[in-house]
Order: C-alpha cells, then structure tokens, then sequence
C-alpha cells in the first residue's frame, strides 16, 4: 500500500513539473483600434460597391416597369386592331360566300356595252385590292400583335428574375452590415455616429452651416446639400431623412428638377465630363472607380454620404483620389 502511495505521489510531481515546465501558450491580442478602423475602411469599401450594384439593379427593375407598362399600353389598341381586321376578314369570307365571286368571267358575260364593261372590271380591281389591303391589314396587326406580347413577356421574366437576385442582395448586404457595425462598436463604442446637432441653418441644414449663394438649378441642388448635412448614411436611401452617396446626389438634383439615376456608374454615364478646372458648383465628382460620388459646393469642397454609420458632411474635394468631374445637363 505504502509502495501504490509512493507511485501516486511520483506521478503527480511528475505531473506538476510538467505542467511548470510547459511553455505557456500566448494569450490571444485583441485588435488595436488601428486595425479595427483598417478592417472597417476596407470593408465599408467593399460593401459601397455591392450596394451600388444592388442601386444598379434597382434602377434596372424600374426601368423595365416602364418598359413593360409602355408595351402594355400599346398592346391594347393593337388588339382592337387585330381584332377589327379579323371582322373584315370575316366579312369578305361571307359576302364572298352569299354573292359568288366577281371575277373576270362575270365581268365578260354580264350585258352592257364595253363603257359599262371598263366601269365594272375598274370596280373588280378596287374591290380586289381593298380585299387585299384588308387580309394583309389583318396579318400585319397580327404580326405586331404578338411581337409586342412577346416582348412583354421577356421583359416580365426578366423583372422577376431581377427581383430574386435583389432580394438575395439586400439579405447579404444586411449580413455584411451587421459585421461591420458590430467591428464599429469595439472601435468606437458604438456603431453610427451621434445624430447631428438640431440647430437649423437657413439652408434648412442640421448642421447650422449657410449655403453659398449659387444661381439656377446648381443652386438648388447646393442647398439641397447643405440640407442634408448631418443626416445618416443609409444604403440604398434617397432621403429625405438617409442617404447613400449616390442617393443625395440624385435626390439634390431632383430637388433642382433634373433626373439622375440612382447609382453613380449610372449617373456618370449620363453627364458630361469635365476638367478640374471647370468645376462650378452643382457638379458632381466621383471617386473611387465610379464607387463613390460627392456634390461639389464650390470653395474646394464637397458634400457627401460617406459610408456606413456615418453622417453627411462637408469635406475637401481631395477627400480621396477623384476619378473624374461631372456636370448635369
């Protein structure tokens, strides 16, 4: 018995020794706010270009609405029209039916003098070719018709697939989102920046800030910006309480009475390009290979939604590289 304690007690120092001696595995170092803010910048990067594309695919899906709303509206009268040359057709069918063909022989054979003989071959060939012109009518009016259903039809299918993959973006744009508000909340303490100060400027701004004087619709669209000073970035939001980069420019030159798409690969598509040099306020200027667009206020400054958790605000037009200067037409 002595001998089983002495064993237990061996092993057991054995054990602690082992224990004392091994080396110490490193404990796991939490990122530095440092790192946090770089991973929070690269994923905020990252995901402004998903929801572009998700504002890409919603401009799409309305776009073929009105397609497929035009198309229906043509599709309506053509169908009276089909409809009315397959009466006419009907028509010809029955009178040739109850009266017999007017044809050549009975022009002959019929009495009369050869006055009266010209006069009804002259009428034979009218009623030939209005004959004619009405089958033709017909099969034309058919044509169109079913060319138009057929063009409604791709564009319907084509809605509904769109629909599908914009709900697949919004649920991963809203999983991507949680990760990055959630990486804002160890860095910062919490995941969007403080609501704006609610002093009102005559811009009608939250910031307290004044609007230059500019003229025209640029002007509007200035003081539309100033506007929404201090509101929150809100993916795929056109205010008027959130908005993301594309979205203010578009809602501020709407204001001005001008449309811009919903999407800043789109919206520069659609203005002309311009120098430096030329910018006045009202343009636009785009960052980030078309992933990033700010409305330029004058001064050397831009307003902008910058990103997630963040809030519109004023900053230098070198905020980041520019790809290129835009202006509305």
């Amino acid at each position: 018995m002595s001998s089983l304690r002495n064993s237990l007690r061996a092993l057991a120092a054995a054990g602690l020794a082992a224990v004392l001696i091994a080396p110490a595995s490193p404990a796991r170092a939490e990122p530095s706010p440092a790192e946090l803010t770089q991973r929070i910048e690269k994923s905020s990067t990252e995901l402004e270009r998903v929801v572009e594309s998700y504002n890409k695919l919603t401009e799409d899906i309305k776009a073929n609405k009105a397609a497929a709303a035009r198309l229906t509206a043509r599709i309506g009268p053509l169908e009276a029209q089909a409809a009315q040359s397959r009466a006419d057709v009907g028509e010809i069918a029955v009178t040739a039916y109850k009266t017999g063909r007017l044809d050549t022989a009975n022009a002959l054979l019929s009495a009369g003098g050869p006055s009266n003989l010209l006069d009804r071959l002259d009428t034979l060939d009218q009623l030939t070719r209005q004959r004619q012109q009405r089958i033709t009518g017909f099969t034309e009016s058919q044509r169109r018709l079913l060319d138009q259903k057929a063009r409604l039809d791709a564009t319907l299918a084509k809605q509904a697939a769109q629909a599908k993959q914009l709900a697949a973006g919004k649920k991963k744009i809203e999983k991507d989102l949680a990760e990055l508000y959630e990486l804002r909340r160890q860095a910062y303490g919490r995941a969007t920046e403080p609501p704006a100060p609610r002093a009102k400027s005559k811009s009608g701004g939250s910031s307290g800030e004044q609007a230059p004087a500019v003229s025209g619709r640029a002007g509007t669209a200035v003081r539309y910006a100033y506007g929404a000073l201090g509101k929150p970035y809100v993916w795929a939001a056109d205010g008027p309480n959130g908005y993301d980069c594309s979205g203010l420019t578009s809602a501020a030159w709407r204001a001005a009475g001008k449309s811009l798409p919903h999407n800043t690969r789109m919206q520069w598509g659609v203005v002309s390009h311009i120098s430096r040099s030329e910018l006045r306020p009202g343009d636009l200027v785009f960052y980030n290979s078309l992933g990033h667009v700010a409305l330029y206020v004058g001064g050397g400054q831009v307003i902008h939604a910058p990103t997630f958790g963040r809030n519109v605000e004023k900053r230098d037009v070198d905020l980041m590289r520019p790809y290129g200067y835009g202006r509305v037409r």
